[in-house]
């Protein structure tokens, strides 16, 4: 399988239209992003292929929080990292080759996105900001479908966003309704026929090079 995006070349930044934080025009080191999906397209699934997944993680998320976002402080870039889903689909209809910009995400929607857009058939799951804003009155909610790269503006390591798509033998996953990642990857056991990925890579942090 081959799978490319028209809106950003493998292992390059992604553009910041893609991201749910960006820079502040005045200086400030995160605001709200366009947070649109990026265009993907895969190709040569098997013929065998019943439906496809897939998923944007990133894998560079700081273990621990206690420096994260917080002036006069860095995340050291040697500190463990753990995954954080930015997005997660299931059941896309084999038929289904392509995700176009803006389809599935076109903005921030605060509590989350109840019913984000998707190819017809398919289920969206719950991304990691889910968690990440749960403490946040104005922001807590169920974060379905995409939102894009927000890594801490004092993070010391750049950060890698692997979209990946999977071709899968059954036609619809075992799945509780409101599912992350750690649930898709159980259902995807014993099911994936092929897989392929693409990656991008963003910053908040000036002082970081791509």
């Amino acid at each position: 399988m081959q799978l490319r995006s028209d809106s950003f070349r493998n292992n390059a930044r992604i553009p910041v239209e893609f991201a749910f934080g960006r820079p502040g025009d005045a200086g400030e080191p995160c605001v709200l992003a366009g947070n649109r999906n990026p265009h993907l397209a895969w190709s040569d699934a098997p013929a065998a292929t019943k439906s496809f997944a897939l998923v944007c993680i990133d894998g560079d998320v700081p273990s621990r929080g206690d420096d994260v976002n917080q002036q006069g402080r860095t995340v050291p870039a040697d500190l463990p990292r753990v995954e954080f889903a930015h997005w997660l689909m299931a059941d896309i209809p084999p038929s289904c080759t392509m995700i176009p910009t803006g389809a599935c995400s076109n903005g921030i929607t605060a509590r989350g996105k109840r019913n984000p857009d998707g190819p017809a058939g398919s289920r969206q799951g719950r991304n990691d900001f889910t968690g990440w804003f749960a403490s946040d009155p104005d922001m807590a909610g169920d974060y379905l479908g995409y939102d894009g790269p927000c890594p801490p503006w004092n993070d010391e390591l750049l950060h890698h966003y692997r979209f990946r798509v999977y071709a899968l033998d059954v036609a619809r996953l075992e799945l509780p309704a409101r599912f992350g990642w750690k649930e898709l990857q159980a259902a995807l056991h014993g099911h994936v026929l092929s897989q392929a990925e693409i990656v991008g890579t963003y910053s908040l942090n000036p002082g970081v090079a791509d």
